[in-house]
């Protein structure tokens, strides 16, 4: 297993990497709108989820891969009424690429965020 870090993503706020490298596949931990200085973006569910993908293309760019080669995505949402404007960015996020995803209403989430999203990878 292979730890992942960037700078331009924030930092961990446990005793967890923010990826991991194993058997060809990378897994992200689960992303929150946390600037990389660690300042959470209150902003609404759009906002959040912005900085949410921000912070996963950081991962996915410091780990070689690139967001065609995310097979699996998990969203995770405070409130499900806010599905159809995250999908919105998450189509934006994509484009054409159609990884599987899996979409739970959790009852909290850190920090009381709106977002937290997780991604499994091929490493090319």
């Amino acid at each position: 297993m292979h730890q992942v870090h960037t700078d331009d993503a924030p930092a961990a706020i446990g005793p967890y990497s923010q990826a991991v490298i194993s058997d060809g596949l990378l897994f992200t931990s689960g992303q929150i709108a946390l600037s990389p200085d660690g300042s959470f973006i209150a902003g609404d569910v759009i906002a959040q989820a912005q900085q949410v993908f921000a912070n996963l293309d950081a991962v996915l760019l410091a780990s070689g891969c690139r967001r065609d080669t995310v097979v699996k995505a998990t969203v995770y949402l405070a409130d499900m009424a806010d599905f159809p404007r995250v999908n919105e960015v998450y189509a934006e996020f994509f484009g054409a690429h159609r990884p599987a995803r899996s979409t739970v209403q959790a009852a909290g989430l850190p920090k009381g965020a709106a977002i937290e999203i997780d991604l499994i990878a091929r490493v090319p």
